[in-house]
Parts: structure tokens; sequence; C-alpha cells
């Protein structure tokens, strides 16, 4: 039996540009990392998803993709 996807829709801010930026997460992952691109300015947007086995809540950060070389 197939994993059933599960979306949540949430509302991020672009680092770039502060535009209002919206996603549907699937909570049913445990961890996920990956880019998104702002409709705006097109800036790239890097998103880490971690589940918190402690609490169960799903951690979401959001920041520029070019802030890791800097």
């Amino acid at each position: 039996m197939a994993a059933t996807t599960q979306l949540k829709d949430a509302i991020l801010h672009c680092p770039h540009c502060g535009h209002n930026v919206h996603l549907d997460i699937d909570i049913s992952e445990e961890e996920q990392d990956y880019q998104d691109e702002c409709a705006a300015c097109g800036g790239d947007i890097h998103i880490r998803m971690h589940r918190d086995i402690g609490d169960g809540k799903l951690h979401v950060s959001v920041d520029a993709d070019d802030e890791q070389y800097y």
C-alpha cells in the first residue's frame, strides 16, 4: 500500500524581497530539504523541514540559497 501525501498550506516570507510565498508542505515526510523560487523576485529560497521526535511538530526554516556561502 502506497503512503498518502498529506499537504498543508503554509505562507512564508521570501528572504530576498519579503513577498508572501504560498507553499503546500507535505507533512507526511519527516525530513525535507529543497529549493523553491519566489514568484515575485525569482530568488532561490532554501527550505528545510524536520519533524521533532520530542514534540511531534514540524519545524520549518527558510533562508536565501546564497546565505550558506557567506
